[in-house]
């Protein structure tokens, strides 16, 4: 998780230099220095071996030797001199959001609160009251943001779960004593965010891999070590269990500690309707009856999942659906639909270039999307309103469009397309006119300002986006970041009918702070026959790989590979978003 750690440090001096007033473009280098670094979960420690740190995007001379300053030392020293520069407790108020640089200053000079802690406090007694800039709404916000972040405490994205989780399992899966292994629980059920990890382990000599387990470097406290299950806290104060079971009851084990808790019940009930009983340690014929002790029962089956439901008589129902939302009943009939995979997606529609914000260039967020098997990607650089975000201007345009020919006349059986990711106004309008929306292979339009607008200015802004005979996808609907940022108060019923009216599609944005549409809205975009697109959103290539976490979400809203349009080949995808 150095990746991370190196990232919120990054972000972190960042902050503090806007509160001190720096320079804006030092403050940016940090900024893209984190998002870049972010994307590189298992990389980051093969650029540190191979000393090439500054071969990523955004790295200069200092910033690589801020990164093994760390490696080495654990900390980074203008960091932590940083930090001695500022009210203690101002960098945790920005974690607050509606809470900006300037705000926690204030916050701090007039009632001296030094954390969300003091925040809170000074609300209930009512002491923002009258503070330069401080209104009711604001207060409000301030409140609603701090809940957020105390959400996000308590639990982790599931692009962070998958990456603690690969740092045990990576390690006990080359253990000679362990011969089966997997994820369980709601990570392996792929919910969007997840409390805690399970690991399951099949071995004959389970003491050694509960003595490994306890002894992996990410292990900053043993809660429990015992023969069979042991439980850790890591260093970022995540709790990781690891069971190990019997072969034979491996398959038991999976689909108990899988969940969830509903979905456990109903197969349990079902189980007793067969005259059966079913728990972690397999299904067993009750010979004396239900009610008599397990002695009594036989073992029928319990190796695998796939034998318990073939025996319960059931379709086999994937992890991501078992939410007892209707897929047992299903499962029984032999109906439920094929969900969509990874080998599935053919394209990304959503990728940012260094002709915006950016890490590569297009040329190699070609190549990278050509290694992952694709045959087309769409580069969606900013449009001309999004400053920040070094937004086009049409002159740029005319030049990336001529670079973008240029790749593309070196492929073969890969298209780069002509893309933008184009502002919807605070009136729903576009910010390019229709003769240069006319010109581009693929439109996304999404929100980027105006989030504290009444939801029905919203709603009315992206239906007009909607409307707009050059808008193919609507990106990221509600705007939600996790931790940072609730959804926006969209009716998304009014957005799903005017999608379904003007063939327009809707994202799933695959980022892991993202992740919207969710899983349930688009199932519902499904039931109204609304065709989906997922994007990551990548501003580096790395971040590309995160199309795994879209797709999940797609699976858990029970898509089919018919239901998402960038399973469609080129020529076909290109026909169907035509409006």
């Amino acid at each position: 998780m150095k990746s991370v750690e190196i990232a919120e440090i990054f972000r972190d001096i960042a902050k503090i230099l806007e509160i001190k007033g720096e320079n804006v473009f030092r403050i940016r280098a940090y900024e893209r220095a984190a998002q870049n670094i972010e994307g590189l979960p298992n990389l980051l420690e093969k650029y540190i071996k191979e000393d090439n740190l500054q071969e990523i995007p955004g790295i200069g001379e200092d910033l690589a030797e801020r990164i093994k300053e760390y490696v080495l030392t654990g900390k980074i020293k203008i960091y932590e001199d940083l930090k001695k520069s500022i009210p203690q407790g101002l960098l945790e108020l920005l974690k607050v959001p509606s809470i900006g640089p300037k705000t926690a200053k204030l916050l701090f000079d007039e009632l001296k609160i030094k954390g969300i802690n003091d925040l809170e406090k000074a609300i209930q007694k009512n002491k923002l009251s009258g503070l330069p800039g401080i209104k009711e709404k604001t207060i409000e916000n301030i409140q609603k943001g701090i809940a957020i972040v105390k959400r996000g405490q308590e639990r982790m994205t599931i692009g962070e779960a998958l990456m603690v989780a690969g740092e045990f399992i990576g390690p006990l899966e080359k253990l000679p004593e362990a011969k089966k292994i997997s994820t369980a629980g709601s990570l392996r059920r792929q919910k969007e965010t997840v409390r805690d990890i399970d690991i399951l382990v099949t071995s004959d000599k389970p003491q050694k891999i509960m003595d490994a387990f306890v002894k992996l470097p990410p292990v900053e406290e043993i809660q429990a070590h015992g023969e069979t299950k042991s439980s850790i806290r890591t260093k970022n104060d995540i709790q990781v269990d690891c069971r190990v079971v019997e072969e034979k009851s491996f398959g038991a084990a999976l689909l108990y500690f899988t969940g969830s808790k509903n979905f456990n019940i109903k197969i349990r009930q079902l189980a007793i309707k067969k005259g059966l009983k079913i728990s972690e340690y397999g299904v067993f014929s009750a010979a004396g009856g239900l009610a008599s002790g397990r002695k009594n029962d036989k073992f029928v089956c319990g190796r695998s999942e796939e034998e318990i439901f073939k025996y319960l008589g059931m379709q086999y129902v994937d992890p991501e659906l078992r939410e007892d939302t209707g897929e047992i009943e299903l499962a029984l009939k032999n109906k439920l639909p094929r969900l969509i995979e990874l080998k599935d997606i053919k394209g990304d529609f959503h990728a940012h270039s260094n002709w915006s914000d950016g890490a590569n260039s297009i040329g190699e967020v070609a190549q990278a999307a050509i290694k992952l098997g694709y045959s087309y990607i769409a580069i969606t650089d900013h449009s001309q309103s999004l400053k920040v975000a070094n937004g086009l201007s049409i002159a740029e345009l005319k030049k990336k469009k001529t670079e973008i020919e240029r790749i593309n006349a070196k492929l073969k059986n890969f298209s780069v397309l002509y893309g933008t990711e184009v502002d919807i106004d605070s009136q729903g309008k576009i910010d390019y006119p229709d003769k240069i929306l006319a010109e581009f292979d693929v439109v996304i339009a999404a929100i980027h300002t105006g989030f504290k607008q009444s939801g029905i200015q919203l709603t009315k802004r992206t239906v007009n986006a909607c409307k707009n005979k050059y808008v193919n996808i609507i990106a990221h609907p509600t705007a939600r970041l996790w931790g940072t940022r609730e959804p926006f108060d969209i009716d998304l019923e009014e957005l799903f009918k005017a999608a379904k009216d003007t063939n327009t599609c809707l994202e799933i944005n695959a980022y892991p702070q993202r992740l919207d549409l969710n899983d349930a809205n688009s199932r519902r975009a499904k039931e109204m026959g609304i065709r989906l697109a997922i994007g990551t959103d990548s501003h580096s290539v790395q971040q590309l790989g995160s199309m795994r976490l879209g797709v999940s979400v797609a699976r858990r809203g029970w898509l089919s590979p018919e239901d998402v349009i960038n399973t469609l080949p080129l020529d076909k995808m290109l026909k169907a978003i035509k409006k």
